[in-house]
């Protein structure tokens, strides 16, 4: 092993034990609190979830408690800042994964979102105080604590609904007395104010004539202002914080103003200030240990693809197709612009001609499957335009296109396994992370999670479709686009690639963005669940163009890369989704 892979292989593995070190400090604080992998046993299935429980709390010394619920498509991580910071203040907080997310059974939105049992348990748990009991929960997750709040009206204190709202997607209508001491913390960019509170624009909430209705009031709401009595239950406050949907979760001063209305309400065991919050260790060391994983896949390639019988599957680099002439420069223009201009329309489409099945039983995946085999099949269409107005065949350019099979099938066997050993590697790598530390790989909206036995199952369906959009890729990068320049160096060929791939995200997220906060909504508000979704492609694309960068120069062809993706983009797409079907 060569000098320099050795100490990629070091940084890689030092910033993995960091920030899983990191991490877990601010995840149990400093090591009071105990976390408790949990399942609760229900008639649909099993709900997993995190219990946080603060010190000296016994069954002979209850604490109050708080069942706290993650949105759509994210998993109970992502209320790690919520339940820390409750936990910290001597509350037992159950964070769990709702039906059909994380690690729970299918089918998504099944059993009031999953709120109902969890309440049911926590109200039970030995080590909580039954009359000291708050919900709280992020987008739909706030759906789930309604759903409960009404299945069990004498189980519970107070709520906080975070980006959330009362009587949205057959969650119960709220009213003057109904949901118990309710907080209301929603975000002033919040991108789903039409679905929630039913306005044209995100600051315009206090206006609301639904949320006004749940207040007992018919008249602007005044934020920060507690309307109605705690003692009777009718308690009201709305807070908006200067964020976004997804910033909510993850913003200090609306998780301190959810901490504080519970505090209010149930109580605690510290008189810490809101603003005394921890909870960021742990999403840094997370997300360090994330780029720790993404450096590590360099290093196992190429140890790898020199590996005794596996170096036969390499070669050197051909020599390029491309040159930088005019229509290089289209094809370049193509390549940033379609997939950008294709995401909303493909993405919506998907629910109207991809149905749920066993082997599709995911909604949003449907979506993402559905764009990514348009753009494949559009690749598939300007690469045989440009082989036919060039009067070149594809037979003369296989070889420089990294589309060799050198010996065959042995060549391709021994592609896949580099492929495949590099993809469980890192598994292994982020399970014994997940038995040490109790964390995942993630940063924010984008994570790398351990797949259950069902992501497995399902992964295996939806591979083909990302294994046909990653080989098409590849040409496109390696053979059409790769000039001179880009064989020459390793660098510059990652950096163009990665370039060419994110950067048309994030200047359609700056455009969405920059529309949002000067207007109060997005350009099309219906898009806004697509429009958070790509905030994980712009990580999930700087690392394809890395990943396939250095694999085509590492082995000459593109097999390795094309597999490689596949596998890592299934496995995180497939992991972090809800599923629709029950499996």
């Amino acid at each position: 092993m060569n000098r320099q892979r050795l100490v990629l292989f070091g940084v890689a593995l030092a910033l993995i034990l960091i920030g899983g070190a990191v991490g877990w400090w601010g995840h149990t604080a400093g090591g009071d609190l105990t976390i408790q992998e949990t399942q609760i046993e229900t008639e649909g299935g099993t709900i997993d979830a995190y219990l946080y429980v603060p010190p000296g709390v016994s069954a002979d010394d209850p604490a109050p408690g708080v069942l706290a619920t993650h949105g759509y498509i994210n998993s109970k991580e992502t209320q790690a800042p919520f339940a820390i910071e409750l936990a910290r203040r001597g509350h037992v907080v159950l964070a769990i994964d709702q039906t059909g997310h994380g690690y729970s059974d299918p089918p998504a939105f099944s059993q009031g979102w999953g709120g109902p049992p969890a309440l049911d348990y926590l109200s039970e748990h030995e080590l909580v105080d039954e009359d000291r009991i708050a919900l709280e929960g992020h987008s739909m997750g706030g759906w789930a604590s309604v759903a409960a709040a009404a299945t069990y009206p004498d189980s519970y204190e107070s709520m906080v609904l975070a980006g959330s709202s009362t009587g949205s997607s057959g969650a119960p209508p709220g009213n003057a007395t109904f949901p118990r001491n309710l907080g209301v913390v929603y975000a002033k960019y919040d991108e789903f104010h039409g679905l929630m509170w039913e306005t044209a624009t995100a600051p315009s909430t206090p206006e609301s004539e639904k949320l006004q209705s749940v207040f007992g009031t018919d008249e602007r709401i005044e934020t920060g202002t507690v309307y109605g009595d705690f003692e009777s239950g009718t308690a009201r406050a709305l807070y908006q914080p200067g964020t976004t949907h997804p910033g909510t979760t993850h913003s200090p001063t609306a998780v301190g103003q959810a901490v504080q209305w519970i505090e209010r309400t149930t109580g605690g065991e510290t008189s810490l200030d809101p603003s005394d919050q921890i909870w960021h260790w742990k999403e840094l060391g997370t997300a360090v240990a994330l780029l720790g994983g993404f450096l590590f896949l360099f290093p196992t390639i190429g140890t790898l693809s020199e590996a005794g019988a596996l170096s036969a599957a390499t070669r050197s680099v051909p020599e390029p197709v491309a040159e930088r002439d005019l229509g290089w420069g289209l094809s370049v223009a193509l390549t940033a612009l379609l997939p950008v201009a294709t995401y909303y329309p493909l993405m919506l489409l998907a629910g109207q001609v991809m149905p749920l099945t066993a082997v599709t039983p995911q909604n949003e995946t449907n979506g993402i499957v559905l764009w990514i085999l348009g753009n494949a099949a559009i690749i598939a269409l300007l690469l045989g335009v440009w082989h036919v107005r060039s009067d070149r065949t594809f037979a003369e350019a296989r070889d420089r296109y990294g589309l060799d099979a050198g010996d065959g099938a042995g060549t391709l066997a021994r592609s896949v396994a580099i492929a495949a050993g590099t993809a469980l590697a890192l598994l292994a790598l982020l399970l014994a992370f997940d038995a040490v530390f109790t964390l995942d790989f993630r940063a924010w909206v984008l994570a790398l999670k351990p797949p259950s036995a069902l992501h497995v199952r399902i992964g295996i369906g939806y591979f083909p479709a990302f294994l046909a959009f990653f080989f098409a890729l590849e040409l496109l990068l390696h053979g059409r686009l790769r000039t001179r320049a880009a064989t020459d160096s390793l660098r510059r060929a990652i950096a163009g690639n990665v370039g060419l791939l994110a950067g048309p995200f994030v200047g359609f997220l700056a455009v969405q963005y920059g529309w949002l906060f000067a207007t109060g909504a997005l350009p099309l508000p219906a898009t806004a669940l697509q429009t958070i979704i790509a905030f994980q492609f712009v990580g999930v694309l700087i690392g394809v163009g890395a990943v396939s960068t250095y694999s085509f120069h590492r082995t000459g062809r593109v097999w390795v890369g094309a597999v490689l993706n596949a596998l890592l983009v299934t496995w995180l797409v497939v992991a972090s989704q809800a599923t629709h079907l029950p499996l």
